[in-house]
Order: C-alpha cells, then sequence, then structure tokens
C-alpha cells in the first residue's frame, strides 16, 4: 500500500477534526465563494473546509487519499443535504481522474502538504486551476512554538529516522520552498503571497483528553507511540504531549481547550 494512504487510513482524523470546524469555516469565509464557483479541496479529509465551500454555493469536489476520510465525508455531505459536495479518493501527486483547468479555486488546508512528492502537488495543483484562478494552502510551519509544529518536532524524537529520500512535509511551511515549487510550475513569485495566519482547536474537554485523540486517532501521533512503547518511553511522550497541551491551552477553564495554532497561508494567482 502507499505508505501515504496506509498513514491517514491508519487512524481516524475525523476525531481531530471535530475540533477544527470552527476555524476551518471562518478560513472559507475569507476566501470570496461565489454561487456556481468549481471548488477542489484537496486532502479534505472529511469536509472541514469543503462542507463550508460548499454551504456558500460553490460546487465543490473533494479529494482525499485515505478511503475513510473519503466516506466520512460523503456521509457528512449527505446528512447536510449538500448534493454540490462530493468526495472522491485522489492522490495529490497526481490527480488523474482531474482534467486540467476545471477549478475556479483550490483549496488544501494542511493536506496537500503531506503528499511524499511537493514539485508534483504544485504542478498538479496548477494543472487543474483555471487561468485567472486562485489557489490557498494552509501549511504547518516548522519550528513554530505553536502546537502542532510542537506535536510533530516531539513525536519524531521518538520515531526512527525517515527513510533516505524523505521530503518532511514542514517544508511547506517555509516561504522560499513554496516559491521554488511553485515556480516550476510556472508561477512568478509575484503572484504568491505567503502569510502568516492562526487555526484554533476547540473542543468541549480538558487538553489530556485532547492528547488522547492523537495518540489513538492521529496517524503521525500513533507511530511515536508505537515507536516510544517499544522502547519503553511511551509514557515519557504522553508527559511531554501533555504538558505541551496545557502550557498552550487558552481555554477559559481546564476543563476545555482551546488551542491556537500558527500555519503559512498561501495564496497562489494562476
Amino acid at each position: 500500500m502507499n505508505p501515504n494512504k496506509a498513514l491517514w487510513e491508519k487512524g481516524d482524523f475525523t476525531q481531530i477534526a471535530q475540533t477544527m470546524r470552527q476555524s476551518g469555516d471562518e478560513l472559507v469565509a475569507k476566501l470570496g465563494i461565489t454561487e456556481g464557483m468549481r471548488v477542489i479541496d484537496l486532502g479534505c479529509g472529511d469536509g472541514t473546509t469543503a462542507l463550508p465551500e460548499a454551504l456558500r454555493g460553490a460546487h465543490v469536489l473533494g479529494i482525499d487519499i485515505a478511503h475513510n476520510l473519503v466516506e466520512a465525508g460523503k456521509r457528512r455531505a449527505a446528512a447536510a443535504g449538500l448534493a454540490n459536495c462530493t468526495f472522491q479518493e485522489g492522490d495529490a501527486c497526481h490527480l488523474s481522474d482531474v482534467a486540467d483547468h476545471s477549478a475556479d479555486l483550490v483549496v488544501s488546508i494542511f493536506g496537500a502538504m503531506f503528499a511524499p512528492k511537493p514539485f508534483d502537488v504544485a504542478k498538479e495543483m496548477v494543472r487543474v486551476t483555471k487561468p485567472g484562478g486562485k489557489i490557498v494552502m494552509g501549511n504547518w510551519i516548522p519550528g513554530d512554538p505553536t502546537l502542532v509544529a510542537q506535536i510533530l518536532r516531539i513525536s519524531s524524537a521518538y520515531t526512527p529516522p525517515p527513510p533516505e529520500g524523505f521530503v518532511s512535509p514542514m517544508t511547506w511551511g517555509v516561504e522560499s520552498n513554496v516559491l521554488e515549487r511553485f515556480g516550476q510550475a510556472g508561477i512568478p513569485p509575484q503572484r504568491i503571497a505567503c502569510d502568516k495566519d492562526t487555526f484554533t482547536f476547540v473542543a468541549p474537554f480538558a487538553p489530556s483528553e485532547f492528547v488522547r485523540l492523537f495518540q489513538n486517532f492521529y496517524g503521525p501521533t500513533m507511530n511515536a507511540f508505537e515507536a516510544a512503547e517499544r522502547n519503553g518511553k511511551a509514557a515519557e511522550l504522553e508527559r511531554e504531549l501533555t504538558e505541551l497541551f496545557i502550557s498552550q491551552n487558552k481555554a477559559a477553564t481546564p476543563d476545555s481547550t482551546l488551542i491556537p495554532a500558527a500555519y503559512l497561508r498561501v495564496t497562489v494567482s494562476c
């Protein structure tokens, strides 16, 4: 199996996604979506941004590599009565079922950044976007002191080194890499904007319980705990992550969670 597919089918990212709905909706509200617009949501998960896009009248195609997340997205769209929001399996490195210049807007929020071939991803996103259309990516930032970059930093310390040739998804959070990748896809730098933005995780339970969601349902953290368990360090990893989540929590009470995380918002004008 494709290792990236295996990673994202391993857990159940819908459990994490439920804490991301509010920020997903707020982000979509800024995208200028109009009735009838054609949107491709790449690495869509179960539709955290795809459903809000459809609710604003767009015709949305959500594409994700994970079968379980595609099926979850279909269920959410059906429950919301959104016939204009469809989901299918696909690989951001090779969008074989998507025609050239078929989207007014391509959106990928913490999705396509995890695909293993970033130059192919940029090329494919440009290919499927209409001239005059836009691409919007949300990418976590390496070394950032906020939540997600720190989760991945801590987790990586407990896992074996990646295979030779592995390109970290976090490299999408570096502006020079973004410019190079889209540059090779034919987009000049003056048509690429990179801005730091914030995505907030909101949950009606304590940060320690939020850690357990990542431990049980988020593929990269699940792998870290499995490796830590083999080395007798699972308790140490859990303690590190719990301390991180508690320290970053901005909620008014300790039995709820409100954690902002910085990311790089990339806007490409095609």
